[in-house]
């Protein structure tokens, strides 16, 4: 049966030592005296073994069994139920929320790696405190006092879930077509009818309610985007005394049958005249939901980085206990009939492009959560905005660079295990069949990759990319004379200054042809990611290098360094050659000529 432990040491290592989380906290004057290192600590444990010996258990089964649905009602998967009730008694629910309601108001920093824990552990299951938490976040930064007194007490505590209601049957990326109306009553409510598709954990037996926000259109509403608001809407109402009431007109019309994150109830939402509040402005719905989607397309490249590791790790036991053939050098293994497949480079190769890629990943994760705690938290305006403008820039790339290397990651694991790869009980299939959703949902990864090319690095004529330049820029003069850190430095340069010259390419093109931007996308967002990753592993390996002779974990983590810049990062010489490659032939074809009957 596959197994998850908590990568409990990566972290301690990554927010103490390459991060000083610490002294960040400290630093920033909304979370002075809100979180120390020993709580964080105690947090940390606490979820890790949740994760190992509640959440990861219950995996398999929820794919295999996965939630029902029948007559309006979803049951969720075997044993998901109990789970959910162990996490939030844990108070893990409500880890990031704001203490004026219940939350404990705990870093992205930290939170980061207790997503990671969840989402690596079951990811069908962490889906539920992750939409609950994107709902808590819309719900306090815009929401009424009202509002927020009456329905985040117990939506941080778990009694109450979160849904985010968005996407309908005509309308995915292009919410501004959405038909779901609301018709105002003369008490302040409205009555909100439609149809919604593709709502995770819509419905679910675990919590008492349902708190869902809903994008619908007001009669009078401008078209397009900015003639959507947003509206909280119960599934059971909730009286003045905070009790539960009669059932609201909201209910389950079936479930998806889905190639991967069986457990979790993927739900078709109808709305017959559901009674619902306003949450901000008329008219200002995107706004509104725009707040959480930095944090929950963290979230979705947590998700990825969370199943590769689990992948990893399943894949690194079978290596060590799985013969096959013999070393190229000779018998390592002489008292067997074959050695274990981990003395062959090509498995090498794969496991060490995971661990990689995940270690990579967590840094980078951290790297972004710590500029949302900035923008949040500092009472320094100048210090926000960059801090703001950074998360800006960085969010997409969170998103898909760090999906698509995970999905890369998992179908190494797979490969790892050769036939048995393919075989559901192995485990390693499903990890592939779960991953596969985050490069698609909370944005595309294309949607992603032309959001940084076209907005946040053509739109500004490169002022966000310069913060992220002029970052790195600094860190490489700090080490000018650090000939220790020169294997690491150096690579990070080179992939740097390609970063640049290419972003002022993609630039100066688009000027005269707008298809550039779209053509350059994907491979851009991937040259960046490469060389985000870079800067990362020169940061870990400065803190390993100096420990190395004294702790494997250190020497591990420089070899680590070692093989990303010398077998990963060249990637980006083949992708900046694509890039150049330009949009022409894209449009070589006349679109009739695409078919081929």
């Amino acid at each position: 049966m596959p197994e998850y432990k908590a990568p409990l040491r990566d972290m301690r290592f990554v927010l103490n030592e390459v991060f000083d989380a610490g002294a960040l906290w400290d630093s920033l004057a909304g979370l002075q005296g809100a979180v120390d290192m020993e709580t964080a600590e105690a947090i940390l444990e606490e979820c890790g073994k949740i994760a190992g010996q509640v959440l990861a258990p219950i995996n398999r089964d929820g794919d295999e069994h996965s939630s029902t649905w029948e007559n309006g009602e979803v049951t969720a998967a075997p044993g998901f139920k109990d789970a959910y009730q162990t996490y939030v008694e844990a108070g893990l629910n409500g880890l990031g929320g704001n203490p004026d309601f219940g939350g404990m108001g705990m870093p992205k920093t930290l939170v980061a790696q207790v997503e990671e824990m969840v989402q690596g552990s079951n990811m069908a299951f962490g889906l539920a405190p992750m939409l609950t938490a994107g709902a808590c976040l819309s719900l306090n930064a815009h929401g009424s006092q009202e509002l927020k007194e009456k329905y985040l007490p117990n939506m941080y505590s778990g009694v109450w879930s979160g849904a985010m209601d968005l996407t309908e049957p005509h309308a995915g990326t292009d919410l501004g077509i959405i038909r779901t109306k609301a018709a105002p009553n003369a008490d302040g409510s409205y009555d909100i009818t439609g149809t919604k598709i593709f709502i995770t954990w819509g419905e679910h037996d675990m919590a008492e309610n349902i708190i869902h926000l809903v994008l619908a259109k007001l009669p009078d509403a401008p078209a397009g985007p900015k003639g959507i608001s947003l509206f909280l809407v119960p599934k059971v109402m909730v009286n003045d005394d905070g009790s539960l009431g009669e059932r609201n007109a909201v209910t389950c019309g079936s479930i998806e049958h889905k190639m991967g994150i069986k457990g979790s109830a993927t739900c078709v939402m109808n709305y017959d005249g559901a009674k619902g509040w306003l949450v901000g402005e008329e008219n200002k719905g995107l706004a509104c939901m725009f707040t959480m989607m930095n944090y929950e397309r963290l979230g979705v490249g947590i998700q990825g980085l969370g199943v590769a590791e689990n992948s990893y790790q399943n894949a690194v036991a079978y290596a060590l206990d799985r013969t096959q053939s013999r070393a190229p050098t000779g018998a390592v293994a002489k008292d067997k009939a074959a050695d274990p497949i981990i003395v062959h480079p090509d498995v090498r190769r794969m496991l060490m492009t995971m661990r990689a890629f995940n270690e990579g990943g967590r840094a980078f994760s951290t790297y972004v959560a710590s500029f949302l705690d900035t923008s949040k938290y500092s009472d320094n305006a100048e210090q926000a905005k960059h801090a703001e403008q950074m998360v800006a820039l960085l969010t997409p790339v969170t998103k898909a660079f760090m999906t698509d290397v995970a999905l890369e990651s998992a179908v190494a694991g797979q490969q790892v295990f050769g036939g048995h790869g393919f075989i559901r009980e192995w485990g390693q299939e499903q990890h592939v069949r779960d991953l596969r959703i985050t490069q698609i949902y909370e944005g595309t990864n294309g949607i992603q990759a032309l959001d940084l090319m076209g907005r946040k690095v053509v739109g500004t004529n490169g002022a966000l990319f310069k913060l992220f330049e002029q970052d790195v820029s600094d860190f490489i003069a700090a080490q000018a004379g650090n000939e220790a850190a020169g294997e690491f430095i150096e690579p990070l340069k080179a992939a740097m200054e390609n970063l640049s010259d290419l972003t002022q390419w993609v630039i100066d093109q688009a000027q005269s042809n707008p298809n550039e931007i779209g053509a350059a996308s994907v491979e851009y967002l991937h040259v960046f990611g490469y060389t985000a990753y870079a800067y990362m592993w020169a940061k870990m390996a400065l803190v390993a290098l100096p420990q190395q002779g004294a702790d494997s974990f250190y020497k591990a983590k420089v070899e680590t360094a070692r093989f990303y810049v010398k077998r990963l990062l060249p990637r980006y010489i083949g992708l900046t050659a694509t890039v150049k490659g330009g949009s022409d032939s894209l449009y070589g074809l006349e679109d009739s000529m695409f078919e081929t009957a």
